[in-house]
């Protein structure tokens, strides 16, 4: 599994690195099962609820599916997750432009 953070917390950063290796800043791997994966994921989802975190992060997993893998996201960010004939696929929000 794989969790990339952007813009949140010191505190959360260092409580991902209970469980799992930071290979670059805000990006963690690991190999979990699914209870603890989970679990794992409440904690960030807990951390974004209580925080005010302004930033995003999304999680990504290796499955048994059409492409290999799945993920979840939490967050501001211009990729939304869709899904399609049973795939998720990501599409993009329009850039939102500063008027002068």
């Amino acid at each position: 599994m794989v969790i990339v953070l952007e813009k949140t917390t010191p505190r959360l950063r260092g409580r991902l690195t209970l469980w799992l290796l930071e290979i670059r800043a805000g990006v963690y791997v690991g190999e979990y099962s699914v209870k603890v994966r989970d679990m794992i994921w409440k904690n960030v989802e807990t951390e974004f609820n209580d925080g005010n975190i302004e930033g995003s992060a999304i999680m990504i997993w290796s499955a048994r599916n059409e492409i290999g893998f799945d993920f979840k996201v939490l967050g501001e960010n211009r990729r939304i997750p869709r899904e399609m004939d049973g795939i998720k696929l990501i599409s993009f929000m329009p850039e939102t432009k500063v008027e002068e």
